[in-house]
């Protein structure tokens, strides 16, 4: 069993930002594919970026060259650094764990709230 908490989550201004962090237990983190997603109000859950095992990354186009993800295998922890964070950037943002690159793992996060305001 994988358990997952982020933290990091906050009020930040348009142009501002944040860095959230998803530090996992309970299993061998290497071997996991981590993605993080987000779900705004009244929108599905979407994939915002995601790496592998071996430090390969993917990124919504949406947040290509704003975010970054990145790992520590010995840390169990996974970042996402989220910089020139516009409005439409708010949303709760979840943590995910899997064996599948780039495919929606089993294990979550409870989320972290992120707020962007204009």
């Amino acid at each position: 069993q994988v358990q997952l908490v982020e933290s990091g989550g906050g009020l930040v201004q348009s142009g501002g930002s944040l860095r959230l962090s998803c530090v996992t237990s309970g299993s061998i983190f290497e071997i996991y594919y981590m993605g993080w997603y987000r779900q705004a109000s009244g929108e599905q859950r979407e994939l915002v970026a995601g790496i592998t095992s071996g430090g390969n990354t993917n990124y919504a186009d949406s947040v290509k060259g704003r975010f970054t993800i990145s790992r520590d295998n010995a840390k169990n922890t996974v970042w996402l650094q989220m910089n020139s964070l516009k409005p439409e950037d708010t949303a709760l943002y979840y943590c995910n764990a899997g064996i599948i690159p780039r495919r929606t793992g089993d294990y979550w996060g409870q989320g972290t709230q992120v707020t962007v305001s204009s």
